[in-house]
């Protein structure tokens, strides 16, 4: 697979019937390892490994109800009491991250009303905060780490 702008892991793969298959730590079971897949358990496994995240608040491939079409969010981070705070769209490293990937998340925002997007490619990543009282948004030199966010949004860490 190609390297990512993201720490390397001792993942999982197994081959079944001529294709690979990633083991998502999260979902507890193997997934079909697609370059966007790649993505995604790198950078899962940098939230935690790296910055903290507790990984029982984390989960992939969430669905959500937007504008009665179901839709699924890559990947949402909940608060202690179950709200979801941040989500991260995915896309495969060859994808530039541009401002359509951008509407995409947004558009998942509107259902989930989250303080921060993250769009990665493997290779970019971006992070945003969002000011619902201000109605502004403000992009972040890098994702920040568990702590720093929780105190951002004002929960206590247990």
């Amino acid at each position: 697979m190609i390297t990512l702008n993201l720490p390397t892991f001792e993942y999982k793969l197994k081959e079944d019937n001529g294709r690979y298959l990633i083991f998502d730590i999260l979902r507890k079971r193997y997934i079909a390892l697609t370059p966007e897949e790649w993505v995604r358990q790198h950078f899962v496994n940098y939230l935690i490994t790296y910055k903290g995240y507790p990984g029982g608040r984390i989960g992939n491939e969430i669905s959500l109800d937007l504008n009665g079409r179901k839709r699924r969010c890559d990947t949402v981070i909940y608060r202690q009491n179950g709200t979801p705070f941040v989500i991260i769209e995915y896309k495969a490293p060859h994808i530039p991250i541009t401002q359509a990937v951008f509407d995409q998340i947004v558009r998942y925002n509107i259902a989930l009303k989250v303080e921060y997007l993250i769009v990665s490619n493997g290779k970019m990543h971006y992070c945003c905060h969002v000011n619902y009282k201000d109605q502004s948004y403000l992009f972040l030199e890098d994702i920040p780490d568990y702590d720093s966010i929780l105190s951002h949004t004002n929960e206590k860490t247990e």
